[in-house]
């Protein structure tokens, strides 16, 4: 049939990736070629999203971030990923577009979907990204960040809000554009 890559991979499914990824053809091919390897049912739980994950992390413990990168890309969510959301997790975390990471990172952020960001979701997600930060690493930090709560504090105060405020979605998005610490203060760039 005309509609099918020779690697298996639904050519709709194929030409929306490279349009919406940037992605090759070749590189999205591959990609769903080691999914069906991994993830014969094609979708992958939440555990085996975990497992994946730590191997990017392994001097640290990734498990709790993964869950909320996990939670953020499952769309439908049915505690699963297909190809798709999988191939656009993967582009939202490594290559996007400056914009498209802050809509993500604040859909990272907004842990209970209600559209707002809460003290105790930066909090929560602080610990997550400290996490990351192999334990000798830890240790060179800035003192105003060497904990996670420390880290959700600082991160807070540059939002401007009371503790018992929310952030939306085009304040926290401003807030880390023009803020490279809050920047630097979502995320761990491992390498």
């Amino acid at each position: 049939m005309g509609n099918a890559q020779s690697g298996g991979i639904p050519r709709e499914i194929l030409d929306d990736l490279k349009l919406t990824t940037r992605f090759s053809e070749s590189e999205i091919t591959q990609w769903y070629e080691n999914f069906q390897k991994q993830c014969p049912t094609g979708r992958i739980s939440l555990q085996k999203f975990e497992e994946i994950y730590a191997k990017f992390f392994p001097e640290s413990d990734a498990k709790a971030y993964a869950q909320h990168v996990f939670r953020s890309f499952d769309a439908n969510d049915d505690g699963t990923l297909d190809f798709k959301e999988y191939v656009v997790a993967l582009h939202m975390t490594s290559s996007g577009k400056s914009t498209l990471k802050l809509e993500w990172a604040f859909s990272l952020f907004d842990v209970d979907k209600n559209g707002y960001v809460t003290k105790p979701e930066v909090i929560e997600l602080s610990q997550a990204i400290f996490n990351l930060i192999p334990k000798a690493k830890q240790a060179n930090l800035p003192s105003d960040e060497g904990t996670p709560e420390k880290r959700a504090e600082k991160l807070w105060a540059i939002f401007d809000k009371k503790d018992n405020e929310r952030v939306a979605e085009g304040e926290f998005i401003e807030a880390v554009q023009s803020n490279e610490i809050a920047l630097r203060l979502i995320q761990y760039d491992h390498k």
